[in-house]
């Protein structure tokens, strides 16, 4: 993770589901998140540091009600960690340049990779491809 993250700045610049979301880790409901049926082609970036994170060519209808992605942008721009909170044992995803909370990988995604990156529409922002 680099550098510190501005309280403050941050809840001027999101609203309050997306603080709570990336900064104390809460979940939106399922099927109420801007991206969770989003069918265009573009990026999904990180909504407090603008990381790149996913694309559209990966994200999948897991039927969650959460956009769901089989694969990351770059390994190298998402963190995953344990996550026991709430009795369950689960794995965290977290942006790796702000530390903003993600979402949750699961293990039950589509091939290639087997992998079920569940994101919070709220931690997210949707840049478009131009042209499509």
């Amino acid at each position: 993770m680099t550098g510190k993250v501005d309280v403050d700045d941050l809840k001027k610049r999101l609203t309050p589901l997306q603080y709570s979301v990336t900064q104390e880790a809460a979940t939106e409901r399922p099927f109420t998140g801007a991206y969770w049926d989003n069918h265009e082609s573009g990026s999904y970036r990180c909504v407090v540091c603008g990381e790149t994170l996913f694309e559209s060519q990966v994200k999948y209808d897991s039927r969650s009600g959460w956009p769901s992605f089989y694969d990351v942008a770059d390994k190298s721009k998402v963190i995953t960690r344990a996550d026991n909170a709430l009795g369950m044992r689960r794995t965290e995803v977290v942006c790796a340049k702000c530390g903003a909370h993600l979402g949750h990988l699961f293990d039950d995604g589509p091939n290639p990779t087997g992998l079920r990156y569940c994101i919070n529409s709220a931690s997210l922002d949707f840049d478009k491809r131009p042209g499509e």
